[in-house]
């Protein structure tokens, strides 16, 4: 954790897949039926879980790393294809993150999503959610030129809640989401209940804060407010 004097939080900003949603078991139903289509064995979510939050091609990776590009490739695209179908018919909260929404609704703490999932994944899952009325910004991979951990989509959200980015806690559970928090001036938690693997190394990222779970965020939050 930085040592360094940090404003209120006026605002919070999430990363999607492994922070705010276990999207880890639709992802991996998508990667299965692939993985049958093509004629390669199905895989347990146990195995390849720590990298839903990688995107999909690292999931073809993990699955299947020696059937070469073209093959990948093509595993990659059935994935998505079957992806659509799915998405959001296993993805819940994860523990304690809804009781987070309702505190952050209840005290109109203005929070959104930036997420490198595209808008026509992101968008359909957070509506099954019913998060897109309560949220003024949804930046996905595809809002902007660049993806994180460039800045340009969390300044994008920013602009959209109407926060300055130093008031703005970012919460995210890959390295891209740290370096895009510290990319764009905002301040960076480390969800530590989402998809990080034990080679990871999560204390070496750039951040000011690291949670357990969503219960420290609200503590956090609520002495901000006194």
């Amino acid at each position: 954790m930085t040592m360094r004097k940090l404003p209120a939080i006026k605002g919070v900003l999430f990363d999607l897949d492994g922070t705010l949603v276990d999207t880890a078991p639709d992802l991996i139903a998508a990667l299965n039926l692939a993985l049958v289509e093509y004629g390669y064995p199905q895989v347990a979510l146990s195995a390849i879980r720590d990298e839903a939050s990688n995107g999909s091609m690292a999931l073809v990776n993990a699955a299947q790393p020696y059937i070469g590009d073209v093959a990948q490739t093509q595993l990659q695209q059935a994935l998505l294809k079957h992806y659509g179908q799915v998405n959001g018919q296993q993805a819940i909260y994860f523990d304690g993150v809804k009781k987070l929404i309702d505190f952050l609704v209840a005290e109109q703490i203005p929070f959104g999503v930036v997420t490198n999932k595209a808008a026509c994944f992101a968008r359909p899952l957070l509506h099954h959610l019913g998060l897109i009325p309560l949220m003024p910004a949804v930046v996905s991979g595809d809002s902007v030129r660049y993806t994180k951990p460039h800045p340009a989509p969390m300044l994008l959200a920013a602009q959209q809640i109407g926060v300055d980015v130093a008031q703005i806690l970012y919460l995210g559970d890959a390295l891209r989401d740290l370096q895009a928090a510290q990319n764009s001036g905002m301040q960076g938690g480390i969800a530590q209940w989402g998809y990080i693997g034990q080679a990871d190394n999560s204390s070496e990222w750039p951040h000011d804060f690291s949670f357990d779970n969503p219960n420290e965020i609200i503590a956090l939050l609520n002495a901000n407010l006194k």
